[in-house]
């Protein structure tokens, strides 16, 4: 069996809704093989889809179709560190697993270019897929069909902290709350804020990237879902944080922190376990720049 490695992914990056995105060194692992039946476990436990609902099987399933092939089944077994419905690309890293899988098997018909088109398709944007697929910081527009992607290597002294709380939060309830229109002032407010954020990540001004992460089209609507929102960011920024922003769909809120700033985990424990936050797990990554490969 072939075994797959996929990052976790943070998305949006606070202004860049739906457009930018980063892989993470945290990942899920997928070992598969086609089969003439469906033989999907998990070897870490987890309770998930084991028929043809399962979104890897969907998607080795839709690239077998691209392709004018027909999966009969699939073996699969799933380790799935990634946790589920926490703005983390947990969906986006099953879409990843099952479209690179199925290429494989097929002898790679299908280029990257392909690949990250069809992830985004089955998803819906590419802010999470493409940076699974690719590494690095992707800046991705999506027009409903081809994706326009640049990918850029990141190498800094920058470690992205999640603070994960104890909870779900659904990517469709994250969503529906959205407005329909934005104002031309919030739109500017944006657009400028995301421009500035991969700018400053990637030219080391780290000092912009407070400003960077603020946003008016997605984050203030999204914090009513999460508790203590605000109050985590305030304590992220006391303990040193770069910038602080809410991880794809939430609930996750992610940190930006200099390598240097050493005890900054431990600080947030401590600190979210005196504002009665005990259940908040805080773990510290930097960004991956390979994307999915095979291992």
């Amino acid at each position: 069996m072939m075994k797959i490695q996929i990052p976790a992914t943070s998305a949006n990056l606070g202004a860049g809704f739906d457009a930018l995105g980063l892989a993470l060194t945290f990942y899920n692992y997928v070992e598969m093989e086609e089969s003439d039946r469906i033989d999907i476990s998990s070897a870490d436990g987890l309770d998930i889809p084991a028929d043809e609902k399962n979104l890897i099987y969907i998607s080795a399933k839709d690239l077998f179709a691209v392709c004018g092939r027909k999966l009969e089944g699939l073996k699969l077994v799933q380790t799935n560190n990634i946790p589920m419905a926490r703005g983390l690309g947990s969906s986006s890293a099953c879409i990843v697993a099952g479209l690179a899988g199925a290429n494989h098997m097929l002898g790679n018909p299908l280029t990257t270019d392909d690949l990250v088109d069809l992830a985004a398709q089955i998803e819906g944007h590419p802010d999470n897929t493409a940076p699974a697929l690719l590494g690095g910081i992707v800046t991705a527009v999506f027009d409903g069909r081809k994706v326009h992607w640049v990918k850029q290597e990141v190498f800094t002294k920058l470690k992205f902290t999640a603070i994960i709380p104890d909870f779900e939060l659904k990517t469709e309830k994250a969503r529906a709350c959205l407005p329909k229109e934005v104002s031309h002032n919030d739109a500017v407010y944006n657009l400028s804020r995301a421009a500035l954020f991969s700018a400053s990540l990637l030219t080391g001004k780290f000092e912009n990237l407070r400003t960077a992460v603020h946003d008016k089209l997605h984050q203030p609507y999204r914090m009513e879902f999460i508790p203590h929102c605000r109050e985590v960011f305030d304590i992220a920024y006391t303990h040193g944080a770069y910038g602080a922003y809410i991880s794809g769909a939430g609930p996750t809120i992610m940190a930006i922190v200099d390598e240097e700033n050493t005890y900054f985990a431990g600080k947030m424990k401590f600190s979210l376990e005196n504002a009665g936050l005990s259940g908040w797990e805080v773990h510290e990554f930097h960004i991956d720049n390979n994307g999915t490969t095979l291992c």
